[in-house]
């Protein structure tokens, strides 16, 4: 940990720095290949959805001695659609049967009392119609879209709208993963699914908006140095912020993960499967895209502007007279953007110190400005 946090205190001093925008083109295509497979998991599976949305009935049963298996097959007989059953603590069995209909719930509970041995009184039922399913689905995205619209008047506000836009492509990109996922892995999607998605788009912001505001605050007048590209600042935000964005995510997986692994593997809490999926790889993504997605692409957009492409060409005139060179790297050295013709690779040195280049004698060749 004292190594950690070592790193992290040179990161931000600038001593050392890994090239994140140089590297973009790659984080693009993972994230692309990424979105692509979970698109492709939610076309071919789809969605476990749960009662909530489709509507049906729950049966809880006492205790009992009957297996999973064969309580399966007791309600798909009675019931005549696929059921989805789980074994509790105290050893009674919750049985959900979605997208049957509720008026056959009598029957079903008489065919399940006596299939289980036990007075139908002591199987309680719960009952969902299709309509309020779809009016908590209606609500769901009626709540995700008044949620995207006010993150990008806020950010367009409080930054710019190439931030905005750079935020919302990342929440899309989560939203995207988290969803793929839980269609290739099958669980079940409940109010609790949706209300894990609302809840990782915040943390996302969060990890991003702390990235913007140190970008915000180290480009202020950029145009009127020559030392520094917009992509080159980019990237100090980004390792300035890189191991508190590495900490916080850490914490925060670490409950998530007792839940997930845990409360829904080891105890069989169910239950819990459907909120702390969502959360787990929620938060796992909204860390991956506030790095390597939202802040690449805002220095994307950022240079295409007149005034920063004039300032790249200043920047690189000077470094190949011999003036300051370009930002340090950890893992290698790349452009710090490639989308002029004429950008030359960075160079490794020590952040905010010119570079020289030195004669026969030792003697500088060019002015320091």
């Amino acid at each position: 940990m004292s190594k950690l946090g070592n790193l992290g205190a040179r990161l931000h001093r600038g001593e050392v720095s890994y090239d994140f925008i140089g590297h973009r083109k790659l984080w693009y295509g993972i994230s692309i290949l990424i979105t692509i497979t979970a698109i492709l998991g939610l076309a071919v599976r789809g969605l476990n959805m749960g009662i909530d949305f489709q509507g049906g009935a729950v049966f809880t049963t006492p205790k009992t001695s009957v297996s999973v298996s064969q309580a399966e097959d007791f309600a798909e007989e009675a019931s005549g659609h696929t059921a989805v059953v789980q074994k509790l603590g105290n050893g009674t069995m919750r049985i959900q049967i979605a997208g049957m209909d509720t008026q056959q719930s009598d029957q079903i509970k008489d065919k399940l009392a006596e299939d289980f041995k036990v007075d139908s009184e002591r199987i309680a039922a719960d009952l969902v119609g299709p309509s309020w399913g779809d009016q908590i689905a209606d609500k769901a995205w009626q709540g995700l879209a008044i949620f995207m619209v006010l993150v990008v008047i806020y950010l367009a506000i409080a930054f710019e709208w190439r931030m905005a836009i750079a935020a919302l492509v990342a929440l899309i990109h989560d939203i995207t993963i988290t969803v793929g996922i839980y269609a290739l892995v099958g669980f079940e999607v409940t109010p609790g699914t949706v209300i894990g998605l609302l809840t990782i788009l915040g943390y996302s912001l969060y990890d991003t908006v702390v990235v913007f505001d140190s970008l915000k605050e180290q480009t202020k007048d950029i145009t009127k140095q020559t030392r520094f590209t917009y992509s080159d600042i980019a990237n100090r935000s980004i390792n300035g912020t890189l191991v508190r964005s590495i900490n916080t995510t850490v914490v925060a997986l670490l409950p998530v993960a007792g839940l997930l692994f845990i409360g829904g593997g080891v105890l069989g809490a169910g239950t819990l499967n459907d909120i702390s999926l969502s959360l787990f790889v929620g938060l796992a993504a909204g860390a991956y895209s506030s790095i390597f997605i939202a802040t690449p692409l805002v220095a994307d957009l950022k240079e295409r502007e007149p005034q920063m492409r004039a300032l790249r060409k200043r920047v690189l005139a000077k470094r190949a007279q011999g003036g300051d060179q370009a930002e340090p790297s950890v893992a290698g050295v790349g452009e710090a953007y490639d989308g002029d013709d004429d950008a030359t690779p960075a160079v490794v040195g020590p952040r905010g110190q010119a570079s020289r280049s030195r004669g026969g004698r030792g003697r500088p060749s060019g002015k320091r400005r």
